[in-house]
């Protein structure tokens, strides 16, 4: 079974370098720009693992967090910051549901680890 990944940044050489280096490992990769974007294809595509943004341009990724947790509570999400660990937004995102956060500068090979550590 190949596994899906919706990839959620605002940045679209972010969406295009880790569906690249993800499709190479074998997932299937889908990516939204927009908390409208990644709300449809959460619905439309059913990914396994959503990979989002915690910064995105026109909403904060907590927020969308939350209101994929709402519709599609069994859904994993790993937040992904470009700048670094902050512990106050690591503990908000783990405490509204979020199964992961990686820092967009850590290698891909370590992303796809902590990918398929919450992989159903």
């Amino acid at each position: 079974m190949t596994h899906r990944i919706l990839i959620v940044d605002d940045e679209p050489q972010i969406c295009e370098l880790y569906g690249l280096f993800f499709e190479r490992e074998g997932l299937k990769c889908t990516h939204a720009s927009t908390a409208a974007q990644c709300l449809m294809r959460v619905e439309a595509d059913q990914p396994d693992v959503v990979l989002l943004d915690i910064n995105l341009a026109e909403e904060d990724g907590l927020e969308v967090l939350a209101k994929i947790k709402e519709g599609r509570p069994g859904i994993r999400v790993v937040m992904m910051t470009g700048m670094g660990f902050v512990d106050d937004l690591l503990r908000e995102a783990l405490n509204r549901g979020a199964d992961g956060y990686v820092s967009k500068v850590m290698p891909c090979e370590e992303l796809l680890q902590t990918v398929r550590r919450v992989m159903p």
